[in-house]
């Protein structure tokens, strides 16, 4: 079939729930993907943050093959050996204590946000526990996930959700104090919001957030789905600070590729929690799942991927800010590390569609900014490329 075949056979069977562009991909090759008629594609995208190492890495690939061979799954009723090197590895680079495999980011959240209430419940006994989420952030579509994710366009079609759910606004620390009570268990964040804006938490916030938690034996629980896994330039995102959360959740590059995520936690909370029989997952944490996890962290450590971020990321961010200032229709340029975003004075759908036909895939966060998540393995000549293109198709759209 062609691709336009495809689309169709797609439209017929899929549920649409995604918006989707007009294009089949077929393969792809270190930061490029491919269409079905061979057609190149310079990806800024990474699955959505999600594929770190670029594309066809054998060494990753060669990894999940011989797990392929011994064993895919056994349920948790059992033990297996990815499991338990993948979760020595990620307490390691963590600097958490207690690890849950999870299949996806918003389970993670989900899990995250049981740890919390549970924590709360043996102190007190108490089942009317409030968390306080951030406005304008994104956890995740099931239904917990949704209740924290502060976009009343996501949550409202699906009320009610988890109940006794307060939100604050990002990096202003007096709104986070109003909304503190007796009952309040936990404070949730992403250290840098994504799809709300590419808006990183500042330091200053961050702490004093973390001193509130520690005076009133509230847990910090920080969302590092996107940030984390060395997007920032950092393993996660809050060691730029040094604010250690009680929780963490991560996903996306944690697999790079293989549906995985976690929720981690310190001894603390560990102790004093989900305890057996409180929460659980068929496939979460399983041989080939935990076998992707464990060469993912072999290999960024092996071929230096933070330290090539820290290289690579004030050279997007000059040459992003070299486009703002050329384009009134550029108002800012904000994000950390290899997690950027262009803010438009409109919305920027036409920009990334113009840039997909010249080869180049964006994605948006929120209607009028253009998201930049590409692999961590982008040199610069990767960034001059996207940033030609990108600049030939805001040029074609506007005036200068």
């Amino acid at each position: 079939m062609n691709m336009k075949e495809y689309i169709e056979e797609a439209e017929k069977a899929l549920l649409h729930t995604y918006n989707r562009y007009q294009i089949v991909f077929d393969k792809g090759e270190g930061v490029c993907l491919y269409d079905i008629e061979g057609k190149r594609y310079l990806d800024f995208v990474a699955g959505i943050a999600v594929f770190a190492l670029g594309y066809h890495n054998e060494e990753y690939n060669d990894a999940l093959k011989a797990q392929i061979d011994k064993l895919i799954h056994t349920s948790n009723y059992y033990y297996n050996v990815p499991a338990v090197n993948a979760a020595k590895k990620i307490k390691a680079v963590s600097g958490m204590d207690r690890v849950f495999f999870t299949n996806s980011g918003a389970e993670a959240v989900e899990g995250a946000i049981k740890a919390a209430r549970k924590y709360a419940y043996l102190k007190d006994g108490g089942t009317d526990h409030e968390i306080i989420a951030m406005n304008h952030s994104f956890h995740g579509r099931t239904m917990g996930a949704l209740s924290v994710t502060g976009n009343p366009k996501y949550r409202e079609p699906f009320e009610p959700l988890i109940g006794n759910i307060r939100f604050a606004d990002l990096n202003d620390i007096e709104s986070v104090k109003r909304q503190i009570t007796d009952k309040t268990c936990a404070v949730i964040m992403e250290t840098v919001q994504g799809e709300g804006g590419m808006m990183p938490a500042e330091e200053g916030f961050l702490k004093e957030v973390r001193a509130l938690c520690d005076e009133r034996d509230i847990l910090l629980i920080l969302d590092e789905i996107q940030c984390g896994m060395g997007r920032t330039g950092y393993m996660f995102a809050w060691q730029r600070y040094g604010v250690k959360p009680d929780i963490m959740t991560t996903a996306k590059a944690l697999g790079c590729g293989v549906p995985v995520g976690a929720f981690l936690m310190t001894e603390k909370v560990g102790e004093k929690s989900l305890a057996a029989g409180d929460h659980g997952t068929t496939y979460g944490g399983n041989p080939l799942c935990c076998a992707a996890v464990e060469k993912v962290l072999d290999l960024f450590e092996k071929n230096h991927i933070i330290e090539k971020v820290r290289e690579t990321a004030p050279y997007l961010e000059g040459r992003l800010s070299e486009l703002k200032d050329k384009y009134d229709c550029i108002i800012e340029r904000r994000g950390v590390g290899l997690m950027q975003g262009l803010v438009f004075d409109r919305p920027v759908g036409d920009i990334i569609h113009c840039a997909l036909e010249r080869g180049l895939v964006l994605i948006n966060a929120g209607t009028n900014i253009i998201r930049f998540v590409p692999p961590l393995i982008i040199s610069k000549e990767n960034v001059d490329e996207m940033i030609a293109i990108l600049d030939n198709s805001i040029g074609s759209l506007y005036a200068v």
